[in-house]
């Protein structure tokens, strides 16, 4: 006689109270190793599931291959006997919980690529049983987790809320930021039917220190899409602001500066050389894409991304004018790029717009190096193709016509590079605090 909903329920429940119940992870990325080493830290058995067998060996070896994540903590949880790395997907089954840690990139026409979330919802679902949880995390558009996720982990016939349980959570972190992990950050919950959101409710409070229960799983997805299209068409609203007001000879690092001292009714923003990362550059086009679903137009977001995605090109621009004005061509000009991460102090390069900056001026004829302490070689990405290394700031400097700030990394010796290049084009107004020769620093 099979199990009904509310012993399925309470077993798992119970399993969670008692640190008993088996999490699995998928994808062992920057959302998913950290989520490994939080409940590791809960006291849960934990089972990380990836398909790159480099990454399987790098944490069975000890080692991190994320910056910000010390190798020590990896070598701590293998210590532990509780936590198993593995590429063995048919390894499933043996999880309780399984949380969905993958990435959600776009098309090259920039519509969402669910190939992913898919690929990994049929592989659960070949080996799903009853009374296990899934929590889909990776970012997407509202409706994602009941239409693409349910449907195949429905398959065999077991059914949500009856056999098998699911929810959302969207992931919320912030590589590099030195106030806040995914420990504290909170945790918003959303489930498919309510034995589904309390199981996640209850899981999530196992490890980390606050979770936020909404209504529904469409909710808590939409959650995540309006905290990333805020910050998207905030920051097109200052880039835009940044191209007027250097027509009309204003800085709007000072414009900015002076805001901010308003106590109430006004946030700061910053503008930059473009949107990097896995979440601000991508999220907003999702809702745009599911909004035409229901004949309808999301103009304000549209014109940010546009705002957005073109600020790459106008830096190029902004250099080209700037070397012309010292009577000299991008064409044939040794451009150095400081930065290639998409944010500083962190070696994620994802989307960042340093890439795009680097190939238009391979385009424009100009040569390109760059420097990153966090980045020493590109590797191939879908989107690019570029072998370069990062090179050293020593004597060489005096070789460049230009530099290029792109990502504001600290620990970077930007005075000593101005002192040497002839012309440096600063995107995130680091000389603004560092010393510098008249004449040779442009704002762009």
């Amino acid at each position: 006689m099979s199990a009904s909903v509310p012993e399925l329920a309470s077993h798992l429940e119970n399993a969670i109270e008692a640190r008993t119940a088996k999490v699995g992870v998928i994808g062992l990325g920057y959302v998913g190793l950290p989520l490994v080493l939080e409940f590791h830290r809960g006291g849960f058995p934990v089972i990380g599931f990836d398909i790159d067998a480099e990454k399987v060996d790098a944490l069975r070896a000890g080692t991190s291959y994320i910056a910000h994540i010390d190798a020590g903590r990896i070598r701590a949880v293998l210590q532990g006997g509780r936590f198993e790395a593995t590429a063995d997907f048919g390894r499933l089954a043996e999880a309780d919980a399984i949380l969905i840690c993958v990435p959600t990139p776009l098309t090259a026409q920039r519509e969402p690529d669910l190939s992913y979330i898919e690929k990994t919802a049929d592989a659960i679902g070949a080996v799903i049983r009853p009374g296990q949880l899934v929590v889909l995390e990776s970012t997407t558009y509202p409706g994602t987790t009941e239409e693409v996720v349910q449907p195949r982990l429905e398959s065999g016939g077991l059914r949500v809320e009856r056999d098998i349980f699911l929810a959302f959570s969207p992931e919320r972190e912030d590589p590099g930021n030195p106030d806040y992990s995914t420990r504290s950050i909170p945790k918003v919950v959303g489930g498919v039917g309510p034995q589904s959101a309390r199981l996640a409710e209850a899981l999530y409070k196992g490890a980390l220190d606050r979770v936020v229960r909404v209504s529904s799983a469409r909710v808590a997805e939409a959650v995540k899409i309006l905290e990333n299209t805020y910050r998207a068409v905030n920051i097109a609203l200052v880039n835009e602001l940044k191209v007027t007001f250097d027509a009309m000879g204003i800085d709007v690092w000072e414009v900015i500066e002076a805001a901010k001292t308003k106590p109430f009714g006004y946030a700061p923003f910053y503008p930059g050389p473009g949107l990097g990362g896995h979440c601000i550059p991508i999220d907003p086009f999702y809702l745009t894409w599911k909004a035409r679903e229901y004949g309808l137009s999301t103009r304000f977001i549209e014109l940010a991304g546009e705002v957005n995605t073109g600020m790459p090109r106008y830096v190029v621009r902004r250099l080209a004018a700037a070397l012309n004005d010292r009577s000299k061509c991008l064409r044939g000009a040794h451009v150095l790029i400081l930065g290639v991460a998409y944010k500083k102090n962190v070696a994620d390069v994802r989307e960042s717009p340093a890439l795009e900056i680097i190939e238009m001026l391979h385009q424009a004829g100009a040569r390109v190096d760059y420097h990153d302490p966090h980045v020493p070689h590109l590797h191939k990405m879908r989107r690019h193709q570029l072998a370069l290394k990062s090179v050293p700031l020593d004597e060489s400097l005096s070789r460049y016509d230009a530099a290029v700030v792109v990502t504001d990394h600290a620990g970077v010796d930007y005075a000593g590079v101005a002192q040497t290049v002839p012309l440096v084009l600063d995107t995130r107004n680091v000389y603004g605090r560092v010393e510098h020769p008249r004449g040779r620093v442009v704002k762009a």
